[in-house]
């Protein structure tokens, strides 16, 4: 009898992925375009200017060891930020606080689990859609991990609510002042043109991600061995039988000091700018407001922290090697190669075909350029300009750019806000794939279709700025 086939570790999987972008290094030609600094101090390349590197530099494997250790420093911001966190979540359940709040959800809606599951993705997607929250969502997850367990579901319905609401929040985007806004300034359109058709559809994707969702639900809530996860331990244990406490008014405090805590998250990063640093720094001042009203000793808090991120370990390794592939990619100066060769056929194609084309790109570039920010900044100099050479109007170009970024975010494992969310939860890479590949490609049909008609009814052509073709026509060439 032939022995049954298991799948590696996500740890296995990753690090394979290091080796085979190592090896790509070594066969993909290495070039680069020119650059300039933005005003805000940030890198875009400049069209026109691809080059192939006068010497290949083979990286060794030598260079791929010490490549783990720097991708570990590179997301030293993601991995503490789900340390806090994990630590500070900890120290509010030793006060009871989270399954008082669970059985007071249970109590309330145990017997719709179809309205949570939308709730959470409608509502995440409008989030992510306006301020572009992210990591913000990993202290809901084990919640929410808690709460599906508690309504006969599991971890992998918790996941692929949040994930889905994140993906199509940062997809539909009317707003997001990191992906939009940048996009747009850019592309050279006005900031904030075109909101209407991307108002329009944040309903219907949603539709699109819940109908998925939910549908797997219903498979779990009428046989739980149709569980994707169903041979792996929870979380959050078993707690089937559990019984929850009742809400008393030291909970609601701390619930209270928690909405307190992510609305000035939420002021921080609409007005200053805050990011990962500072949103802990909130954590950990929420996490001492807890110890105080919980009436916990600190030696109590000390103890719960400590138990938190320990739960975690295996979250930040994942997170540390995620980001070790793209930094491979980088050394490997292959990244301007792969956005210059995955450009040249867009330029001989109809308009239509070549909205889809974008969209396949950015699609593609967001496993090498994690960052919605970053990826603006390497694509959307030579995507506009093309754009214009073949016929579709810029507008189209950054919605391109808004689709492949976003929904792409939902499976790429170099996202760490991903393997954050995923490791929490339990939830390996390859079952999430699995979960979530039909998903994104739904949303990947519908967007294409949204694309070719936008195209046809020339969205974006009343803020269509005057161009010039010649430096396009000069990458095209070249």
């Amino acid at each position: 009898m032939k022995k049954a086939f298991k799948v590696p570790h996500t740890l296995t999987l990753l690090f394979s992925m290091m080796i085979v972008a190592m090896i790509a290094t070594w066969i993909v030609p290495q070039g680069f375009f020119e650059t300039a600094l933005t005003d805000t101090g940030r890198t875009v390349v400049i069209p026109g200017t691809y080059t192939l590197a006068e010497e290949r530099g083979l990286l060794t494997p030598w260079q791929l060891l010490t490549a783990v250790p720097r991708a570990f420093a590179a997301a030293q911001d993601i991995i503490f930020f789900v340390f806090i966190v994990g630590g500070v979540l900890a120290i509010a359940r030793r006060t009871g606080t989270v399954d008082a709040l669970i059985g007071r959800l249970l109590e309330k809606h145990s017997d719709a689990p179809h309205k949570l599951i939308f709730m959470v993705i409608f509502f995440f997607s409008l989030a992510s859609g306006a301020i572009g929250t992210a990591g913000e969502y990993i202290p809901f997850v084990l919640i929410l991990v808690a709460l599906c367990k508690a309504m006969r579901l599991d971890s992998m319905t918790a996941v692929g609510m949040t994930v889905a609401g994140y993906g199509v929040g940062y997809g539909v985007s009317a707003f997001n002042p990191f992906t939009v806004l940048i996009a747009q300034g850019i592309a050279e359109v006005p900031p904030y043109s075109g909101m209407w058709l991307r108002l329009a559809l944040i309903l219907p994707f949603c539709i699109i991600a819940y109908h998925h969702v939910w549908r797997y639900a219903q498979k779990v809530i009428a046989d739980p061995k149709a569980s994707m996860v169903a041979d792996l331990p929870c979380p959050v244990g078993d707690i089937s039988n559990k019984h929850y406490p009742s809400l008393n008014k030291r909970h609601k405090l701390i619930l209270g000091t928690f909405l307190v805590t992510i609305g000035i998250a939420i002021y921080g990063i609409s007005q200053h700018g805050w990011y990962l640093y500072e949103l802990g720094a909130c954590f950990i001042g929420w996490g001492l407001l807890t110890t105080l009203i919980g009436r916990l000793s600190f030696d109590q808090a000390s103890d719960s922290f400590i138990e938190g991120v320990k739960d975690l370990t295996t979250t930040a390794v994942l997170i540390g090697i995620a980001r070790g592939i793209a930094l491979i990619l980088e050394d490997g100066q292959i990244l301007h190669s792969i956005v210059h060769g995955l450009s040249l056929p867009l330029s001989h194609v109809p308009a239509t075909i070549s909205a889809f084309g974008m969209l396949v790109i950015q699609t593609i570039l967001n496993l090498f350029v994690p960052s919605g920010s970053g990826q603006a900044f390497v694509t959307m100099p030579l995507m506009a300009p093309l754009s214009d050479l073949v016929g579709v109007p810029r507008q189209v170009a950054v919605l391109a750019y808004q689709f492949g970024d976003g929904f792409s975010n939902m499976i790429v494992p170099t996202n760490a806000v991903l393997m954050g969310i995923i490791g929490i939860a339990g939830v390996p890479y390859d079952r999430w794939f699995k979960f979530c590949m039909p998903l994104l490609l739904k949303l990947m049909a519908a967007a294409t279709v949204v694309l070719m008609l936008a195209v046809v009814f020339g969205y974006g052509a009343d803020v269509q700025p005057e161009v010039v073709l010649a430096p396009m026509e000069a990458v095209t060439a070249s």
